[in-house]
């Protein structure tokens, strides 16, 4: 889908603050209300704008702990992936599932309350999985950088 300068700066603004309203939002872009909306309306269905969602603070709710974990599979056959994939959507403490190549299949983000829930959830949950090789892991100790979506040209 091709873009023009008011659709990249529609989309820069609303990603950074998805509760603009739309008369802030029109008034930024340099249009009137209407066709601002409608604008919006359009990258929606197109799905260039997938959604609006808060960004919640994991500690505020009892998450303080975040994990990457590196997963190898026994095999790559793809009704193997997708049954892993289907395992990975059903548990909400994986926040995000990334298909890699190379040596590791896949790349989650794991939030646990504490190190004892990580480890029962990675003991249990995890390494249980079907077709799972083996799980390497890795704690985060701090977030240095956390930027939804992507770059906007603009």
């Amino acid at each position: 889908m091709a873009f023009d300068d008011i659709d990249r700066q529609i989309m820069a603004h609303l990603q950074d603050d998805g509760r603009m309203t739309n008369v802030d939002l029109a008034d930024r872009v340099g249009l009137t209300a209407p066709p601002c909306l409608r604008r919006v309306r359009t990258l929606e269905e197109k799905g260039a704008i997938r959604g609006y969602h808060a960004d919640l603070d994991p500690a505020w709710l009892g998450y303080t702990i975040t994990v990457f974990a590196m997963v190898s599979l026994k095999s790559q056959a793809e009704s193997d992936l997708e049954a892993f994939e289907a395992h990975v959507a059903a548990i909400p403490e994986i926040r995000e599932c990334y298909m890699l190549n190379g040596d590791i299949d896949f790349i989650l983000k794991i939030v646990a309350r504490d190190l004892s829930s990580f480890q029962h959830f990675l003991t249990t949950r995890l390494t249980t999985a079907p077709n799972v090789a083996h799980v390497r892991t890795s704690l985060t100790i701090r977030t240095s950088k956390s930027l939804p979506g992507v770059p906007v040209d603009l």
